[in-house]
């Protein structure tokens, strides 16, 4: 380095007695001046020690205190490690000036990237102080939402992981060899107790039940033609209800009709948690009602359009051996389009559903709104003995178990990232919910650093172009967070062999109950806002106890950052 004139006089300064006069330089006696000056010298240091304890002992101390530092340092930490392999210098080559410059540049660099991240942690724990501050009596001025213990207690470890940044980029200017021994890679998990932000979500106690006690000969047919397998769930959970005010047996409608439901969830499951039938397949109702196949009343519920029926629907109806007693009737009149009903409460439905007929149908529930708090009570309005009355089969569960233990672990987030479809879907919405690939991982990335998670367990239709473009952009503290996809079937892979024995594999409504049973398992959740798929996985880790305080929708209180035109 080079080094300053200044202190070049201060060395010639130092040579100068305090009188003025320069030293005599002498050639006497080798021993014999050398003893005389040993002497000499050692005379002076007893003397200036005196002088320092006398008068003041503390003195003393401020003068050794540092020396006791310097030799305790050198004492615990191994000297010779740090400083093997450093390249010695030889001054006077050509090549010291040429190094040392390049000494110079990295120490420049690392302190100026470590002065701007120190002025980023100065701005972000000015925010966390600014949200912690008590709101001033009478002001008029907006003050900044107050921070939950959560919320901080995760800004406080980020903080933490950018001062480790801070040390990081100071010394990779001077990691020479095994320098770097200095650094500890596990030091922000020692400071952080190795732990996530995002502990279980407190179970909500349901308030409010009744009881599921069919009558003798009453049936409940379900009708469920509205969107895919979500909503049909959804359409089911509704009936279900309805069933238990009515004191009905449901009956499921048949896979030639609608959807298979006994490779999807677990029928016998739902009777056991009520202890009776109160749920039975339409093989089931067809054998015990062979020689009576018919719906003597069938009641829409949605009347715009008439149960969602169509000609082609009533004519797969009338296929299974099924007749009709009855047109469909309207059970509300004007009551606007599909996703637009109006609130219904439990006084009204009664009187207008119930009937002495022995079989009932109502025609599609999804868009019923009726007493949607007490529908929506973790485990549902029903009382019965289990955490969730409907969940995936047996088969699909055992799966999702084996993939887990594969390929994620206990502690792994799992991302619903719908694109299909949804780009028009939400920009017809008043807040849009299809957000840019680049600020999707940001919204990711937020949730990763506060469940500290190793791996993200990724359920999605997006085109491989948009989720290769998601991983790359997935990167948290300089290492990359795998997104995991279910692979595609191989005989060298096991977990998935239930499926493929029963020849249920190829059903895309088993895979998508996979995909939903893996993502209710993984320690946090993050969603899409406004599918059903997405908030079926909510239920299900509602009622497991599964659900974490960091679940969320993507990028939840936000706007894409750009939202194209509608046609």
């Amino acid at each position: 380095m080079e080094r300053d004139s200044s202190d070049e006089e201060d060395d010639r300064e130092n040579l100068i007695d305090q009188n003025g006069r320069e030293p005599k330089t002498t050639t006497a006696n080798h021993h014999g001046s050398s003893s005389f000056e040993i002497s000499s010298v050692g005379r002076d240091i007893r003397a200036r020690i005196r002088r320092a304890c006398g008068p003041n002992k503390k003195r003393l101390l401020a003068t050794l205190l540092p020396l006791v530092v310097i030799i305790v340092f050198f004492s615990v930490f191994d000297v010779r490690r740090i400083y093997q392999g450093i390249p010695t210098i030889s001054f006077g080559s050509s090549s010291t000036s040429s190094a040392s410059a390049a000494v110079d540049n990295r120490l420049r660099e690392s302190e100026l990237r470590a002065l701007y991240l120190l002025r980023d942690q100065q701005l972000g724990l000015l925010k966390i102080l600014n949200r912690t501050s008590p709101a001033k009596p009478n002001s008029n001025s907006t003050s900044p939402t107050p921070i939950s213990i959560e919320e901080l207690r995760s800004q406080l470890l980020m903080q933490i992981r950018m001062n480790r940044q801070i040390q990081q980029t100071l010394l990779s200017s001077h990691r020479f060899g095994n320098a770097s021994a200095l650094t500890d890679d596990n030091v922000d998990l020692e400071l952080s107790g190795g732990f996530s932000m995002c502990r279980k979500a407190d179970k909500i106690q349901r308030q409010r039940t009744i009881e599921w006690k069919p009558k003798k000969n009453r049936y409940l047919f379900a009708i469920c033609l509205s969107g895919q397998m979500s909503n049909h769930l959804i359409c089911l959970e509704k009936h279900m209800f309805f069933a238990a005010l009515l004191g009905r047996v449901l009956v499921l409608p048949s896979p030639k009709f609608d959807y298979h439901y006994e490779q999807v969830i677990d029928i016998q499951h739902i009777n056991n948690c009520f202890g009776r039938t109160v749920v039975m397949t339409f093989e089931e109702f067809a054998e015990l009602r062979k020689h009576k196949m018919q719906i003597d009343r069938f009641i829409c519920y949605v009347s715009t359009p008439p149960c969602y029926l169509d000609e082609d629907h009533i004519k797969k109806l009338k296929s299974l051996g099924l007749s009709m007693g009855g047109k469909p009737e309207p059970a509300w009149l004007n009551d606007g389009k599909p996703d637009e009903q109006k609130k219904h409460f439990l006084a009204e439905i009664v009187p207008k559903f119930s009937s002495e007929d022995e079989v009932l149908a109502i025609g599609e529930m999804f868009y019923a709104d009726v007493e949607e708090e007490w529908l929506k009570q973790p485990g549902g309005p029903l009382a019965h003995k289990c955490g969730t009355v409907i969940q995936p089969s047996r088969l699909i569960m055992l799966t999702a178990q084996r993939f887990v233990q594969t390929f994620l672990g206990s502690n792994f987030i799992a991302l619903h990232f719908r694109r299909h479809g949804f780009l028009k879907f939400c920009n017809v919405k008043k807040e849009s919910c299809f957000f840019p690939i680049p600020q999707a991982a940001e919204c990711i990335l937020r949730v990763a650093e506060r469940a500290n998670a190793p791996v993200i367990y990724l359920s999605t239709d997006a085109a491989e172009s948009e989720t290769n473009l998601l991983q790359s952009l997935i990167t948290f503290d300089g290492k990359t967070v795998p997104l995991v996809k279910r692979p595609v079937h191989t005989s060298a892979e096991k977990w998935d062999a239930l499926l493929h024995r029963n020849h249920i594999h190829d059903d895309s409504q088993v895979e998508a109950m996979l995909d939903k049973t893996i993502c209710a398992m993984s320690t946090v959740f993050v969603g899409s806002s406004g599918s059903t798929f997405t908030d079926d996985i909510y239920r299900l880790r509602k009622d497991w106890g599964s659900a974490s305080v960091c679940d969320e929708y993507l990028c939840k209180g936000e706007q894409p950052n750009f939202i194209a035109g509608n046609e």
